[in-house]
């Protein structure tokens, strides 16, 4: 007997019902890109106008020395994707953003962990084209951050620093941030060619709170450091002032450890690495 076309409907709502849905598989979700660059934005590049600080001054950085590393691209489970392997060594003063390898050629996929190092700096770290020999050197071989700079205040007085930084950080899980929500990582799309950006903010260094959203932008009891008044605020005569000392309602830690200026700058290190612009990264130690 031949089928009815009522039979032959039937059959064909059984076969769609035991087959697995239509879609992308890992075998046909074909690949993409994704090239890794870091910037410092204006504020490393240009510097750090009067507007942002509470108290008028303003700092231009001529040296702001890092070292980048092991950047890494992971799927959900924490399987690598790819990455950039070894450190480089970079002065982001120079206008960027600056690209830090090749592209890395992935699976079309959400890859949602995304991480990168500031690391001390290794002795085969590499020369980006944005440092020198001497830059390295600045590092000492023991540092992870260097940074040259002269402090404008309201009445046109001078403060100049150079501090270096023996702290090293792994930023890890980072999210960027968008206009009404968060996105994990990275989206590579099939064909498509992601640019991520790793930022870094060098107005940290200058917030009185080591994790409160409220933290405002000082330089005076920096400038008041300068205990010798010969002009340098040397990361000495930051250790030497008390946490406690300074006006009341500044200078917030949440730390037992960092009851002084010159630790407390430091500590401001771990918070130097964003993603893509005011995206955020789990901090951690190295």
């Amino acid at each position: 007997m031949n089928p009815t076309r009522l039979d032959l409907l039937a059959a064909l709502v059984a076969a769609l019902t035991a087959s697995p849905a239509c879609g992308p598989t890992d075998a046909d979700a074909g690949e993409g890109t994704a090239r890794f660059q870091i910037w410092g934005e204006e504020y490393i590049e240009q510097g750090v106008p009067a507007d942002v600080f509470e108290d008028g001054w303003r700092v231009t950085f001529s040296k702001f020395i890092l070292v980048v590393g092991d950047v890494t691209i992971a799927d959900a489970a924490g399987a690598l994707g790819g990455g950039i392997p070894g450190a480089q060594v970079l002065d982001l003063v120079r206008p960027g953003p600056h690209v830090l390898g090749e592209a890395i050629r992935l699976p079309a996929q959400p890859w949602p962990r995304v991480g990168y190092s500031i690391p001390r700096v290794p002795a085969a770290s590499a020369l980006h084209a944005t440092a020198s020999e001497a830059d390295r050197a600045a590092l000492d071989g023991r540092h992870a951050v260097h940074v040259e700079a002269t402090a404008t205040g309201p009445a046109g007085e001078q403060r100049r620093f150079s501090w270096s930084f023996d702290r090293g950080t792994r930023y890890r899980d980072c999210v960027q941030v968008l206009e009404t929500s968060e996105r994990a990582g990275i989206v590579v799309a099939n064909g498509g060619s992601e640019s991520v950006e790793l930022t870094i903010h060098g107005d940290h260094f200058f917030y009185d709170d080591l994790a409160a959203e409220t933290a405002r932008v000082r330089f005076q009891p920096i400038a008041d450091a300068d205990a010798d008044g010969d002009g340098e605020v040397t990361q000495a005569e930051l250790a030497a002032v008390r946490l406690v000392d300074l006006p009341p309602g500044t200078y917030g830690t949440g730390a037992a450890d960092v009851d002084d200026l010159g630790a407390f700058i430091a500590a401001q290190v771990a918070t130097l690495g964003h993603f893509r612009g005011e995206g955020h990264c789990v901090a951690e130690p190295l």
